[in-house]
């Protein structure tokens, strides 16, 4: 689905996407074209109306792109993820922004909608590309600091789990702590490349970018820092977490073998005198004594009580 957006003079209007060509070489005008999950008509129409190079559109048919930020003769190519991990592709040009948005599994695209209003509602007088650019990596970026704020409350809980952990939820603890980590390798990799990105911009080492919008893009490097310093706390939290897990399971183990070492001691004593007393040789002390088999039971639970309050009082059982 395409839908085109066209400021200037302090206007706003929509207009058919058919229109596009007639109004991208104007003066004083910003051309933004906004696709949601774009069919191949789509990216053939952009790349015929923007002349966009055909390296940039193999990469937006190609999916799953590292971020990065590519110069053309005629326009920028910026690669950025949302917090979701969707894939968000940007065209830059003179007087136009070409953004190519698509669904990722289940989820939907990301909305534009919180970007469209913030740009309608901050621009002034500014209807430049760069500007538009700025809006909307800093709506991405913005977007990431809910996911690494409940990133940082799953942590908390599953450190309060292990440290409390009950016998039988080892399991899934383990699964949630490799699950956890996945999720924050994943999201680096989506966040920590954009900071090359926006310092490019920001350095303005691209055409479209004036002074105005790199004095604004400090405040999205500022964010990805901030972003990229929580990540990288977050993964020495978790790895600390897995660390601890393990240690506990390896407590856990060192224990319960200590009770079973403890047992078998105490039963070897009972179970020594049981064998000697069980051999039924005919020839044997106290073999036909009256007393012989209350005397052995005695001997054996005297050593079973004493073998007992010895590993008890060591702590073992």
């Amino acid at each position: 689905m395409i839908s085109v957006r066209v400021y200037g003079g302090g206007d706003v209007k929509e207009i058919d996407p058919a229109d596009i060509s007639e109004l991208i070489e104007e003066p004083g005008r910003l051309v933004w074209v906004d696709v949601a999950d774009a069919s191949e008509a789509d990216l053939e129409c952009l790349q015929e109306e923007f002349s966009l190079h055909p390296l940039a559109m193999e990469d937006v048919r190609h999916r799953h792109q590292r971020p990065k930020l590519e110069e053309y003769p005629s326009h920028s190519f910026v690669v950025a993820y949302t917090a979701g991990l969707q894939e968000v592709d940007l065209f830059v040009g003179s007087r136009w922004v070409v953004s190519v948005r698509e669904a990722e599994g289940h989820s939907p695209a990301w909305p534009v909608e919180g970007a469209m209003a913030r740009f309608d509602r901050t621009r002034g007088d500014q209807v430049s590309p760069g500007f538009l650019l700025y809006v909307l990596l800093d709506e991405l970026v913005d977007g990431w600091f809910d996911v690494t704020d409940a990133s940082e409350d799953a942590l908390e809980e599953l450190e309060d789990r292990i440290f409390g952990e009950l016998a039988g939820e080892e399991r899934s603890v383990q699964q949630e702590l490799f699950d956890a980590r996945r999720r924050l390798v994943n999201l680096r990799r989506a966040v920590v490349p954009l900071r090359e990105v926006v310092g490019t911009l920001m350095r303005r080492e691209v055409e479209w970018i004036d002074q105005a919008t790199a004095t604004h893009l400090q405040d999205v490097y500022d964010h990805v820092l901030r972003a990229v310093d929580q990540l990288d706390a977050q993964r020495e939290l978790l790895g600390n977490a897995v660390d601890a897990h393990l240690a506990i399971i390896s407590n856990h183990m060192n224990a319960v073998m200590k009770r079973m070492t403890s047992w078998g001691a105490i039963l070897l004593g009972a179970t020594l005198v049981a064998g000697i007393y069980g051999m039924n040789f005919e020839h044997m002390p106290e073999l036909r004594w009256q007393y012989g088999y209350p005397w052995a039971l005695g001997i054996m639970l005297t050593i079973t009580v004493v073998g007992w309050r010895y590993f008890r009082k060591k702590g073992w059982l």
